[in-house]
């Protein structure tokens, strides 16, 4: 049984939150493998387009650093609760490490380095849903929604600055430098993770032993899905989070629409950096917030997040276009509490597979929504599709707030697993 927390908790501070030794440990590993991903993304891209010259191969080489999250998220993340966490971490980053210091053979062929990179990004999986599952563990209350914050605040950080710096890194050192600096992030990770963090139990062999024998690695994944499907608060949070479908189309359509209302490369970085930009100032600001004041707005914020995209279609030029796509930035801050909340009511032996069916289904939802918004930009314009899919995307935002409040009036003292 987990208690709902949210507004009994008082208000975390900054210092109350890294003055967990467990905490500061995770958010280096953290930082650590954004920046290595960073830096992997830009290697990769380089690498490909002066062996193939082909942009079209170079598009799809980078496709492939974000598409094995979709197949492998749900299938690998269920590992964080079948075996101690802090293991999992450790064993996939000496595995990225050693799979992306292989990448970094100037002799291997093309197909190979592919093939390595997608199983590079499969490893990220189970990372990815351990690291999550330990943070509510080592962060109670309302720590853990500051020390969230701090980790994605980082992400939003690496999205403005990193592709830059890795830039300047792969032309200081080449691609070959540039991936091998990849692994000794992921080995330093390790290394945080190893010395920093607790050793606990596999949570869901605490529970196996509780109450009844442990299932199937498939049973436990069906368990997982279904505890999501079935509970209306995680359920409304889901379908919260996925309304970044909508609004993450200005990432797809930033080039086009910069040359539609006259603006050039410059113009695109501009507008490519405002919406995380925007977004590191709203997580900031939503941190203020009382817990009970974030869980509340969490409805009228994702409205928000969508609705400046519709005033796209006046075109009203580059710096009144960046202020609108600030502001969605900003008030995308709801994911921030929304997650929190979601990983917070899940029991702790479930939260390793939960965590893998969400953020699934977010990045199902990101990937959907710039390709039909792709489609709609080739039909018409890519202003109108903007503001076609900010205005489809509030009232997806509007259907899922009201979800969202009936959730929170059902009596939510736990949520049951199977």
């Amino acid at each position: 049984m987990v208690s709902d927390m949210v507004g009994v908790v008082a208000k975390a501070r900054w210092r109350d939150v890294f003055g967990h030794a467990e905490f500061r440990a995770l958010f280096m590993a953290g930082v650590l493998s954004v920046i290595g991903d960073q830096l992997a993304r830009v290697a990769l891209s380089v690498l490909v387009f002066d062996r193939t010259q082909s942009a079209g191969l170079t598009a799809l080489t980078y496709a492939l650093t974000y598409v094995p999250d979709l197949v492998f998220g749900p299938l690998l993340a269920g590992f964080a609760d079948r075996y101690p966490r802090r293991r999992v971490m450790i064993v996939t980053d000496l595995a990225r490490a050693v799979l992306v210091a292989a990448m970094a053979i100037n002799a291997l062929p093309l197909l190979a380095v592919i093939l390595l990179l997608v199983a590079l990004q499969a490893f990220g999986s189970p990372f990815n849903a351990a690291r999550a599952a330990t943070l509510p563990v080592v962060l109670p209350g309302d720590h853990y929604v500051l020390g969230k914050a701090a980790n994605d605040m980082v992400v939003q950080f690496s999205q403005v600055l990193g592709f830059g710096t890795g830039g300047l890194v792969v032309v200081a050192v080449g691609t070959s430098g540039g991936l091998l600096l990849d692994s000794v992030t992921f080995l330093l990770s390790a290394a945080f993770i190893a010395f920093g963090v607790r050793s606990r139990p596999a949570p869901a062999q605490a529970q196996a032993a509780e109450d009844e024998p442990r299932r199937s690695y498939f049973k436990d994944l069906v368990a997982g899905a279904s505890l999501v499907a079935r509970t209306p608060r995680l359920r409304a949070l889901v379908v919260l989070a996925t309304v970044a479908g909508f609004y993450v189309t200005v990432e797809g359509l930033a080039v086009p629409y910069a040359a539609e209302i006259g603006g050039g490369p410059k113009a695109a970085g501009l507008l490519l950096a405002a919406q995380p930009a925007g977004a590191v100032l709203g997580m900031w600001l939503i941190t203020l917030w009382s817990p009970e004041r974030r869980m509340r707005f969490l409805g009228p914020l994702a409205v928000a997040a969508c609705v400046p995209l519709v005033f796209c279609a006046l075109q009203p030029g580059l710096p009144i276009t960046v202020l609108l796509w600030g502001l969605s930035g900003a008030a995308s801050a709801y994911h921030l509490p929304a997650s929190a909340s979601f990983v917070q009511a899940v029991p702790d032996h479930q939260r390793g597979q939960a965590f893998g069916v969400a953020s699934t289904a977010l990045k199902s939802s990101q990937g959907l929504g710039i390709l039909l918004a792709g489609v709609l930009a080739e039909r018409f314009k890519p202003s109108l599709a903007l503001a076609v899919m900010g205005a489809a995307g509030a009232l997806v935002a509007v259907a899922a707030g009201a979800a969202w409040r009936r959730a929170r009036r059902i009596p939510v003292g736990s949520v049951k697993s199977r």
